[in-house]
This record gives structure tokens, sequence and C-alpha cells, in this order.
């Protein structure tokens, strides 16, 4: 065609477009409108589902552990749970294996409001929740950045040593460790110190080397505890040092135990003083030093630092050794009577009612021992978020559902696994008592403390553990809100 470019040039349509165009346009024209219609009819049908919403960062399972200075920053404005949501939750979940009840409180910590209240004022067994009323006397008491002091002292036999117990019953056999709570203070860097004092003022061997344990006084061993108990190396007779928390070796948690910690500690600073190059008498005995005359210290971990170690690893020992601290720091003597007594002091000036207690010793061994669930989730208050600021130093030594103490093998299985890493509790266990206290944030971020206590339940039945982890969860994932 002339006068006609080839790029103005109209392109022919081939002939199967024309016999195929309309009827795919007529079809995709009907579903669209079927698409309209039926979205007017069912609004979801083509909607996507939306993503649940980020979980706080309080209700994620850390993926490691750090310190725990205070539970905030937590929302003030949060709200409280609706006290019968949270029964209605607890009713459920609460229930003995068998035999027994289960009594229990959950409060709001910030206002102190009751949320669930089950026999919450009857006296109970608490088995080794008792630790928490020994943690935030000995914190009120002694402070947590105070340490105990193992000295050797000459007396007036200068070829006489006298190793004195301070308190520290976590002492090493070998070189002092800085970093340890256990071991902290070493016998082999005392003994080393020694040796060196005694050769700067010429002394030479034989050594005798006598101990001082006269810091505590009273009957060494409870007359409330089962000797069966002890025999099973649950604990062990009580004096003011001793090596590895009243142990042979730091990783024997379970058997016979030293019946003379504090001869044993001596014997065994005898031959560190030995492998220091000191010609030592065999042998050691009690006996007294001269204050004014220290030829060597050395300083035990902090209160703080012991705490956390009891509460996490629930270490009966060292319970009754701070107890004995305490008494010792409230002017009451350093007996079992001595301990019990200002613990009771010292939470009084907590404002924690103390009338109904029966105490027999403090770290929950004994069955004569009567506490409420309402004073245990008022203790955990007063460490949580009352004001006294010292007690703030337990918080680390709470173990942590399914990861640390005595709750690392617990909370991994259905039902108690969304407390896993959530809940912090102490555990208390004797043979018919199970309890459990702490404190957990929940969903909308609002900081409950609890405790439950079960007394007469059946020995062994497996389900009363679970009873509360699983009481515990759900209040870690509780909203409860009416």
């Amino acid at each position: 065609m002339k006068g006609v470019k080839n790029g103005g040039a109209r392109k022919r349509v081939p002939a199967a477009w024309g016999r195929f165009t309309w009827p795919v346009l007529l079809t995709s024209v009907l579903l669209c409108l079927g698409a309209v219609v039926a979205a007017g009819m069912f609004p979801n049908l083509l909607s996507f589902p939306k993503p649940p919403p980020p979980i706080p960062s309080w209700q994620q399972v850390p993926d490691r552990l750090s310190g725990a200075d205070s539970v905030l920053p937590l929302d003030a404005s949060a709200p409280i749970p609706v006290a019968g949501e949270v029964a209605k939750l607890l009713d459920a979940t609460l229930k003995p294996d068998g035999g027994g009840s289960i009594s229990g409180v959950v409060m709001d910590a910030s206002t102190g409001q009751i949320l669930f209240d089950r026999e919450a004022n009857a006296n109970r067994i608490p088995a080794s929740n008792m630790k928490l009323l020994t943690a935030a006397a000995a914190l009120k008491a002694l402070g947590p950045e105070s340490r105990f002091t193992t000295r050797v002292l000459a007396s007036d036999n200068p070829s006489t040593v006298v190793l004195t117990g301070g308190g520290d019953v976590l002492l090493g056999a070998s070189a002092s460790e800085p970093t340890a709570v256990l071991g902290h203070a070493g016998l082999a860097s005392l003994a080393a110190d020694t040796a060196a004092a005694l050769a700067s003022a010429g002394v030479q061997g034989p050594i005798t080397v006598q101990v001082d344990d006269s810091l505590f006084s009273g009957a060494p061993l409870n007359p409330a505890w089962s000797l069966d108990d002890v025999a099973a190396g649950e604990t062990a007779p009580l004096f003011s040092l001793a090596l590895n928390s009243g142990r042979y070796a730091p990783d024997v948690l379970t058997g016979p135990r030293p019946q003379d910690s504090a001869i044993t500690t001596a014997q065994a600073f005898a031959e560190q003083l030995a492998a220091a190059g000191v010609t030592v008498t065999p042998g050691v005995e009690r006996g007294k030093g001269l204050p004014a005359k220290e030829l060597a210290a050395a300083e035990s971990a902090t209160v703080n630092e012991q705490v956390d170690l009891m509460l996490e690893s629930s270490d009966n020992f060292l319970a009754e050794a701070l107890g004995r601290m305490t008494a010792l720091a409230s002017g009451q003597k350093a007996t079992y009577d001595g301990a019990t007594a200002a613990v009771r002091q010292r939470l009084a000036e907590l404002g924690i009612a103390t009338d109904s207690m029966q105490l027999a010793d403090v770290s929950g061994l004994a069955l004569e021992n009567q506490v409420t669930a309402r004073q245990f989730a008022e203790v955990v208050r007063a460490i949580t978020s009352g004001p006294d600021l010292a007690l703030r130093a337990a918080l680390d030594g709470f173990p942590v559902a399914g990861l640390t103490g005595t709750l690392n093998d617990r909370y991994g299985e259905a039902g108690t696994s969304e407390g896993a890493g959530l809940v912090r509790a102490k555990t208390g266990t004797l043979n018919t008592v199970i309890a459990l206290s702490g404190y957990v944030v929940d969903s909308d971020g609002r900081l409950l403390v609890f405790s439950f206590i079960g007394n007469g339940l059946d020995p062994g039945a497996a389900g009363n553990k679970v009873a509360m982890d699983r009481s515990a969860s759900v209040l870690a994932s509780c909203g409860c809100r009416a």
C-alpha cells in the first residue's frame, strides 16, 4: 500500500482469536461477579488470617539467664486479673493426686489484692519453702554485700595456730576461687598465707593446729529432724565452719556427711599447711586463739550469693548456717531456737504477720513447722515489690521453670510447658508435703505472686507436682479478664 509507513500498518487479528476471546472474557467477568457476591455473603471467605500479636518480652522463654535485680520494667497500667477468672482456672488445675489437700493464694504484687484464696490463712507444713523466710530475714539482718571471715589466729603458744570459724560453711579445700560461691574462700590459700606469716615471725615447726567453732552454740543437730533424713545426707550437725556446705566433696550430694565439720575442716587445713612446707603435728583439737594476733584470713562469698545458692539448690545445711548468722546479727543466740526467733523478728520488721507461725528450723526439714500460704506470698511480694531493696538480692535465687535449680527437670510436658522459663518459684518436698511459692508475670504484664502448699498427700504421687506446675503455668498465660 502506497503512502503508508511500515510502522503504521494495521495488523491482522488471527481467526482463532476471534473465536475464543469473547467466551474467555465473559467467563472472567462472571467469576469476578461471583467473587463479589460471595464476599458479600461470606465476608471472611476471602480474608487471610491475621498474624498473632507479638509476644511481650516478659512472656518469652529466655534464651539465656541474666541477673534479676528487679522484675521491672512492667506496665503500671496493665489490668489486674479478675479474681473470678483466676479462680476458674485454678479450681480446675490445683487438685491433689489422691489424698490430701492443697491450699493456695494468688496476689497482685503491686497492690496486694487477693486474686485467689483457698484456705490461704491455714497453717501448713511448708517443707523447703521455709528457705524463703530465711532468705528474707538474712538479707534484712545481714545485708546483701556482707561476708563471713574465716581466720587463723596465733595462741599463747607460738607453735599453735587456731583455725577460727566465722560462719562460712562454703569453704573449699583448694585455692580460693574469687568467682565461685562454694569455694570462694579456699583452705590452700589460707594455709599459704599462714605459712608466710609464720615464716615472717620466725616461728618454726612442728605446728599444732586447733579449731575454734564457738561462734555457734547449742546442739549441733536439731532434735526436730528425722534421723533418717540426716542419714540420707539431707543435712548434718551444724558448726561455724565447714567444707563444701558440710559434705565430703562438692559433687557428692547424697549419703553420709561429716558428723563434725569443724574437725574435718581443721584436718584439711592441716594437710594444706603441710603442703605449704610447714611441719605439722598430727591430729587436731579444739582451742582458742588470740583475736589480736591474726595470721591469715579468708572471706566468703557475699550473703547475696549465698542466699541465691541456698534457694536455687535448696541447701538445708547452708540455710541453717545463714539462720545462725541472722540470729547473731539480730541480738539472738546462735542456736536453732535463736535462728527461728531471728527469722520471726526480721519478718515482723518487714510488716509480715508472724503470730500464727510455728517454726522448728529455718531450712524446712522439720515437720513441726507451720506457715500459711498467705505468709509465703507476702514474703515473695516483699522480695519482688516491697520497699526494702535489700530483699531484691534474692530474685536471682528463685529457680526458673525448666531451666535452673530444683525446677530444672520440671515444666517439660503438656499442660506445664507454657510456664517454662516464665515461672520462678521455690520448691518444697517432704514425704507427704509439696509446696511451690514464687512469682510470674501474666500475659497482660501484671506481676503476680503465689503460694501453693499440699499436705497429707499420697507419697510419690506424681500428679501433685504437675498440679502445682500447671497452676503456675496458667497464671503465666492468664490475661484473666471478665
